[in-house]
């Protein structure tokens, strides 16, 4: 693509954005950066049509962006977008009181201020307790031949799991089971327990005792479930209420909003953008979904950002989700360094 054709591109993006409406020739002509008759565009935009990048929705529409369209000018956004320092002081307002905000109040906070600035549905994916360490495993009796198996990890979690066994456990019995998890993980992180590791684990403990297997089972499922992303959106209204989208696709993601985990691991690096189109896990058409990373010290703990409708102000909106997620990691490893100092 030459400069022109990507300045045509860009400008079409831009107007779509702007109007909703298909964008013709003529109004891009017009435009001070573009300095061609509307036919040199007409001929432009159908060569953009031909590459995938633009569309046109009836035969004597204009065109509109096709998600490579929009994907190529988020590649042109991420790289020239910012913030003013006034726009940056309105952020940080938002955000109310820094000091005296936990961790979870800050992400919360950040989470309300994004959707607010955005007008669009925010997300919240938790990687922290894939990365957290097993503090400790303990086993409860509950009822006849009823046992809750807790796991408690470093970062705080903590995970249950009631087990009907066999028969009835006796202290010692109960206690080579504290003994086996203390020994085979405590201190293990959540992301190195394999499955052929939990396996090794059932094995040798129905070796000892076949009756103690279930709760090593169910310490297995609650580090599988703690190898899964934990994923938070809040602020649906904004797409309910969103023309661009179709409502009954927006209840339907509403109920499988989980189904957003496989989208939102710790892969990928500045910002991701996710179009509806583009994948079976985002069952919303027409939409996106614009997340950035947030750290605590070297590790990414969490990714944080928006979904709306196709049609964005990107130029606008990715620099506020770059700004919060900055402004996140600051706050939570500054936090821990303080805490690391007490």
């Amino acid at each position: 693509m030459d400069a022109r054709k990507k300045n045509v591109l860009l400008a079409v993006v831009e107007a779509y954005i702007q109007t909703g409406e298909p964008v013709g020739s003529k109004m891009i002509s017009q435009l001070p950066q573009i300095h061609v008759s509307a036919a040199t565009v007409r001929n432009d935009m159908a060569v953009l049509e031909e590459l995938g990048y633009l569309e046109q929705p009836h035969t004597s529409a204009g065109r509109v962006p096709t998600y490579s369209g929009y994907r190529f000018y988020i590649d042109e956004v991420v790289e020239q977008g910012s913030l003013s320092d006034a726009e940056r002081k309105r952020l940080d307002a938002m955000l109310g009181d820094e000091s005296q905000l936990t961790e979870d109040l800050l992400i919360q906070s950040a989470t309300t201020a994004l959707s607010e600035v955005t007008k669009c549905a925010t997300v919240v994916s938790d990687f922290a307790p894939k990365y957290s360490v097993i503090s400790k495993v303990e086993v409860i009796p509950t009822g006849k031949r009823l046992y809750v198996v807790l796991l408690i990890t470093s970062n705080g979690t903590i995970k249950n799991k009631a087990c009907r066994l066999e028969f009835d456990l006796t202290e010692e019995n109960m206690q080579f089971f504290r003994n086996f998890m203390e020994e085979n993980l405590q201190g293990v992180s959540i992301s190195d327990l394999s499955e052929e590791r939990m396996e090794q684990m059932i094995t040798a403990v129905s070796a000892y005792m076949m009756a103690l297997s279930p709760l090593v089972q169910g310490v297995c499922e609650m580090s599988r479930d703690l190898q899964k992303n934990k994923v938070y959106v809040s602020g649906e209204q904004n797409l309910l209420s969103c023309q661009d989208l179709n409502q009954a696709e927006v209840v339907q993601f509403i109920s499988h909003k989980n189904e957003l985990r496989g989208l939102l691991d710790d892969s990928f690096k500045g910002v991701k953008v996710v179009f509806g189109e583009e994948g079976d896990r985002f069952v919303i058409g027409n939409s996106s979904m614009i997340v950035s990373k947030y750290q605590k010290g070297e590790q990414a703990v969490g990714s944080l950002g928006i979904i709306g409708p196709m049609r964005l102000d990107y130029a606008k909106i990715i620099p506020y989700i770059e700004y919060f997620t900055e402004k996140l990691s600051h706050l939570i490893s500054e936090e821990d360094d303080e805490a690391d100092n007490e």
